[in-house]
């Protein structure tokens, strides 16, 4: 396998990603889970903001609110598929978030070597 030359790069520390990650599940099991989205937008932020590629930053545009009406409608089809249904909630999930992950514009003029100048 070839090395990517760190076109893709991450920069998170332990102590954000735990903080952050206790702030989701905190959210997530004291609304039994109603509040889950707000929980999966709360880590892809934390993800976005720590990730980079070709030295860009990228940044996660989704709201919770948006993922949340999704994600009643998939829970009402598991419901009534028993279960069934769940095998396409992930994959489901994976490509909301990534049409809402995107470049950092604030980076990009913070950095002009990123943008390939």
């Amino acid at each position: 396998m070839a090395h990517n030359g760190h076109r893709f790069t991450f920069d998170g520390g332990a102590a954000t990603f735990w903080g952050t990650a206790l702030l989701a599940w905190l959210v997530t099991v004291f609304t039994l889970g109603i509040c889950y989205p707000f929980g999966v937008v709360l880590m892809r932020r934390w993800k976005a903001k720590h990730s980079f590629i070709d030295g860009r930053r990228l940044i996660f545009t989704g709201s919770a609110l948006g993922l949340w009406g999704n994600w009643l409608k998939w829970w009402f089809f598991c419901v009534i598929t028993l279960g069934i249904y769940g095998f396409w909630v992930i994959p489901r999930l994976t490509r909301w978030t990534w049409e809402h992950t995107d470049f950092d514009p604030a980076d990009v003029a913070a950095r002009p070597y990123a943008a390939g100048v």
